[in-house]
């Protein structure tokens, strides 16, 4: 039998060393300090794990929800729930970084999954930048460039802007600048090997990089920018109002924008196997469940109609 409640989820945050105070102004977090640097805002992930809510299923948390009543996910062909929905404050840069791919990550990571992640730029300081690939040609002068720390020769910086997207495919050198804020969607992973962290010191020591691997998995040349990158007219130009609007599709996930602006009620129509919805901005309802931003919701299969109302928008995934 399918659940027709929307399900909303209580997530958890994280203390980062490039956190900042945001993610709690900005998105009602009651979660205290001034280095909030992710929210877990859709997780099965651990101890990281969502809680539901409200329904016949409050109190379980999302992983167990996918584990003991996979028809509420469509019984997707998954061991565990794909995906984990993410928003960072980056207050100072993150380490460059890279993730692996599916089948590094199970033989070299006791069967972890890979990380494929995309992310979606809720905000971000004027003239921001991001570090999405890198400039070596070849495999040797890849590892010549990081063991001899030739990072500014090694990095490739981006301008970015608010509601611009980004895909980062595993082998991808990557880092969140300062100033940005954003929501990522990605497989339901934590594997990330450090490239470079600036020398900085957490505790009174160095972070663990993670060089041998790096290189490993790093590809080489790296992909074009205009294959990354999604800018925000061009996504401005392909949603609608109202409407269940999509801007990214892979192998791992489809990601979407809900823009909704109306005061009476309007029918979306959805046939996925389940969808994540998380409120950037604004606020109304969907199906009679009031939302705001930084609201989480898990809509399961066999809601088959999204009745929305207000002013407001969200970033929703499937897989």
């Amino acid at each position: 039998m399918s659940n027709r409640e929307i399900l909303a989820l209580d997530s958890k945050c994280t203390h980062n060393i490039w956190g900042g105070t945001r993610i709690r102004e900005l998105f009602n977090f009651d979660e205290p300090g001034d280095d909030v640097g992710e929210c877990w805002g859709i997780s099965a992930y651990n101890e990281y794990a969502s809680v539901v809510k409200n329904g016949k299923y409050k109190g379980l948390s999302l992983k167990d929800l996918y584990e003991q009543h996979p028809e509420v996910f469509g019984n997707i062909d998954s061991d565990r729930f794909p995906l984990l929905i993410k928003i960072i404050d980056a207050k100072d840069d993150l380490s460059i970084q890279v993730h692996p791919d599916d089948k590094y990550a199970d033989e070299n990571e006791n069967h972890s999954l890979g990380k494929k992640e995309c992310w979606y730029i809720l905000d971000c300081d004027e003239d921001a930048t991001i570090v999405v690939g890198h400039n070596a040609r070849t495999k040797d002068e890849l590892k010549t460039m990081i063991e001899e720390g030739k990072w500014s020769d090694f990095i490739r910086e981006i301008p970015i802007h608010k509601g611009d997207f980004i895909q980062i495919d595993p082998g991808t050198v990557h880092a969140i600048k300062g100033g940005t804020l954003i929501l990522e969607t990605q497989q339901n992973s934590d594997i990330t090997y450090r490239v470079y962290d600036y020398d900085r010191l957490s505790n009174g020591q160095k972070r663990q990089l993670h060089i041998k691997q790096s290189i490993d998995v790093i590809k080489v040349p790296a992909a074009d920018v205009k294959d990354c990158v999604i800018r925000a007219d061009e996504i401005e130009n392909m949603c609608e109002e109202n409407n269940l609007n999509e801007i990214f599709k892979c192998d791992r996930y489809t990601v979407f924008r809900l823009n909704v602006n109306t005061t009476t009620p309007k029918k979306i129509s959805q046939e996925y196997s389940f969808l994540t919805l998380l409120v950037t901005e604004g606020s109304g309802s969907i199906n009679g469940i009031a939302i705001k931003k930084g609201d989480c919701m898990l809509v399961p299969n066999g809601v088959k109609n999204l009745n929305v109302v207000g002013n407001f928008e969200a970033l929703s995934a499937t897989v």
